[in-house]
């Protein structure tokens, strides 16, 4: 006998809950230890590509340190080691003048000069450059003396900063002033006259005042040549300041120096020398990152024509 459903027997009563049907999910393979620690092929070449243009650039300066450290031992004569010691015997001593605290002190003294130097020079190089390239009568007026000055060499005036100045750091720090002043100056003057023509048609096209055109066109434009001249400083000031600390004073890295070689101790003076050339690449490597953060907006013009 065949029982059949009425409609309302068939449909689920109102408010009776329903359990969903279960749903099979797909089985996932467990990752292995492997997969996590094994990097893709495309990460070890980019990997090894980067590995191998760091030790092409370094490649010079790795043949020099093995010419200073295999050559002094193997191809000098034993008279001529002495006055050139191979480089373990500089690095030894660098270590011993690092223990002792020596070479801190010669480094804070001379960084102390030269920073102080080197910011008196940018802040009146910069400001001084850019009213003589903005206003052409002070131009006129002010190039020639400027010209004397600028083929003036600034070891030339150190007796004069030494008879006016003294021994004392007034006259290191104004002798380094004078030596980053001119990079400077000349260089933000250029800066600010070779900007495009067609930029400033443009921008008082536009209705930019003065200000606005020198904050937004003319600054922006000149800032690569600016921090040429501002890096050239930092060396300067460097080169100057070790000049005029071998001549009259008791502390600093030039001291070290001649010190080191009057003294006979010829391993501690190249220790400072060494020191003096890492530095210099530590100044050049920090301005060649702050301008790169001053100039993003090339790089940003530059990606979006490319």
């Amino acid at each position: 006998m065949t029982t059949t459903l009425t409609p309302t027997e068939a449909a689920p009563k109102a408010g009776a809950v329903t359990e969903p049907a279960s749903v099979v999910e797909p089985s996932v393979p467990a990752e292995s230890p492997t997969d996590r620690t094994t990097p893709a092929p495309g990460r070890v070449r980019r990997v090894a590509a980067a590995a191998g243009a760091v030790i092409w650039k370094s490649a010079a300066i790795l043949a020099f340190l093995a010419l200073w450290e295999l050559g002094p031992t193997y191809l000098a004569s034993p008279s001529t080691r002495v006055f050139l010691p191979p480089l373990h015997e500089v690095l030894l001593a660098w270590g011993k003048l690092f223990e002792a605290g020596t070479i801190q002190g010669h480094i804070a003294a001379s960084l102390t000069r030269s920073v102080a130097g080197f910011g008196a020079a940018l802040v009146a190089g910069v400001s001084l450059g850019l009213l003589i390239a903005w206003y052409g009568r002070l131009n006129s007026v002010l190039n020639p003396l400027l010209e004397l000055f600028r083929n003036t060499a600034a070891l030339a005036l150190l007796p004069v900063f030494t008879l006016l100045l003294g021994i004392g750091e007034e006259s290191k720090i104004s002798i380094v002033a004078y030596a980053a002043f001119f990079p400077v100056l000349l260089n933000t003057i250029a800066g600010v006259k070779t900007v495009d023509p067609l930029l400033i048609r443009a921008a008082r096209s536009l209705g930019l005042n003065s200000f606005r055109l020198f904050q937004k066109v003319i600054l922006p434009s000149a800032v690569p040549t600016i921090f040429t001249g501002i890096r050239m400083a930092g060396t300067a000031s460097i080169l100057v300041l070790i000049a005029a600390e071998m001549v009259g004073a008791k502390a600093g890295l030039g001291y070290l120096i001649v010190n080191a070689q009057s003294s006979f101790l010829i391993p501690d003076m190249y220790a400072g020398i060494l020191t003096v050339s890492l530095l210099g690449l530590g100044v050049n490597f920090l301005l060649v990152a702050l301008e790169r953060h001053f100039s993003r907006w090339r790089t940003a013009v530059g990606a979006a024509a490319s």
